[in-house]
């Protein structure tokens, strides 16, 4: 391949924490003299970061190889990511395909390429065992300008019956205090206001931070540490597990000067039968005490809940138990998933199989309490006076934003407002279900 102008695009599958990956991979090729190029625009190197938990892996995998193909069929092709840690042998008869990298290799690619041509056969594979990948890479994306998705954690040491994360991406392993700071202040340095701590089980931080099992920080410790920081005016914690997330951190955020009030905390199900059989390592009973000391600390914060449906066994009445401990607790909104059999776990093999239409019918029960659960959050905030951080981009003349606790606001767009946090009076309900602001007397003074 000549080394005179080299272009790479990415197209990134999956969570925050794949964002967060893909650009880091993608520094590495820009920092090598790469131009970073659009996705369907001509590349020489096309880079696909997979995601094993959706329902279509397959599918989705080969439509955005075709998409590569298409801008550029002598562009080089590498699939990165957990479906490609799963799935290697298979991604790589896919036509077109030239190379497949496991999660060790991945951040490796630069060697990779250099001696790869465009391939006539199958792909090369390049994948360790699972159980080999116990090192960690820090890495941060930049979303939207506006916030920036930082990983501390990879990995997961839990073995709950429907998921195949830990077989993706290995055991639970942590970045080191230093290197998360360092990477806050690079992010605060780039005029970045808002950063989401993510991480596959992000609870569980500080386990492996020195390559072994034990913990030498907690979660607290890092939490603590990086409210020190200056010049990030929001942090956000994206997703903790309720037997994780202890009263301390709480404590902690509602006394922070950069933590939002907003959690997002795994339920799956609300009947303790069917947590058992999902090997989560909580009870209601313990989700509904976490869920209770947020709101007695914090009563403005913002409550998201993950629940499943479907799973083996959920009879009509295990879901309604699920359906009613959601709409007794005081939480904001629900994602929920249905639930879909995956191979090389557990559930797969387990009795009582849910009748798809039963799960889609199921999901939408849910999906319609979660609006109902978000309209009323939403009621309780208006008439108040709250920060919004403004996004940049112009929807047909409008602009949105999020208030701290994750109240979806919007106003006229205004350029001077773009990346700006703006105290706004929450003034009511609009019927795409965002919620209108104006100027108060806070805002005001805080220009004055």
């Amino acid at each position: 391949m000549s080394h005179i102008h080299r272009t790479a695009a990415f197209h990134t599958l999956g969570c925050k924490l794949n964002f967060a990956e893909t650009s880091t991979i993608a520094r590495q090729l820009t920092d090598a003299g790469y131009d970073k190029v659009g996705f369907d625009d001509k590349a020489n190197v096309y880079v696909i970061n997979t995601c094993s938990v959706t329902e279509n892996a397959d599918r989705e995998c080969k439509l955005h190889v075709k998409r590569a193909m298409k801008a550029n069929p002598e562009g080089l092709v590498v699939i990165v990511g957990c479906y490609a840690q799963l799935k290697p042998e298979e991604i790589s008869q896919i036509n077109g395909v030239d190379l497949v990298l496991g999660a060790k290799e991945k951040f490796n690619i630069l060697s990779y390429l250099d001696d790869l041509e465009k391939s006539e056969s199958e792909g090369i594979v390049h994948s360790c065992e699972i159980e080999e990948t116990d090192f960690f890479i820090g890495s941060y994306s930049i979303g939207d300008r506006t916030r920036a998705f930082l990983k501390v954690q990879d990995g997961c040491d839990y073995k709950c019956t429907y998921c195949t994360i830990p077989l993706a991406r290995g055991i639970s392993r942590s970045d080191t205090i230093p290197n998360v700071l360092a990477n806050a202040k690079e992010i605060a340095g780039r005029d970045i206001k808002e950063i989401v701590l993510t991480g596959v089980n992000i609870g569980d931080y500080g386990k492996g931070e020195f390559g072994n099992k034990r913990h030498e920080h907690t979660f607290l410790d890092l939490i603590s540490e990086l409210d020190q920081v200056e010049g990030i005016e929001r942090i956000r914690i994206s997703s903790i597990e309720p037997n994780l997330l202890k009263d301390e951190s709480i404590e902690l955020v509602s006394k922070s000067r950069s933590f939002v009030p907003h959690f997002h905390i795994p339920l799956q199900s609300g009947s303790d039968d069917l947590l058992k059989k999902m090997k989560r390592r909580y009870l209601t009973q313990l989700y509904r005490n976490r869920v209770n000391k947020i709101r007695e600390v914090m009563p403005h914060a913002a409550i998201g809940v993950d629940v499943i449906v479907g799973f083996p066994g959920e009879t009509e009445e295990l879901f309604m138990e699920t359906y009613n401990f959601l709409n007794e607790l005081p939480i904001s909104y629900l994602h929920v998933f249905t639930y879909s059999e995956r191979e090389n776990t557990e559930a797969a093999g387990m009795d009582g199989v849910v009748p798809i239409p039963e799960r889609k019918k199921r999901n939408k029960m849910l999906r319609i309490l979660s609006e109902k659960k978000k309209m009323a959050f939403y009621e309780t905030q208006l008439g108040k006076t709250l920060p919004v951080l403004w996004e940049h981009e112009n929807k047909d003349g409008k602009m949105y934003g999020f208030t701290e606790n994750y109240v979806r606001v919007q106003k006229d767009f205004d350029q001077a407002s773009v990346n700006q946090i703006e105290f706004l009076n929450l003034e009511k309900i609009l019927s795409d279900g965002t919620v209108s602001v104006q100027s108060s007397y806070e805002s005001f003074l805080a220009k004055a």
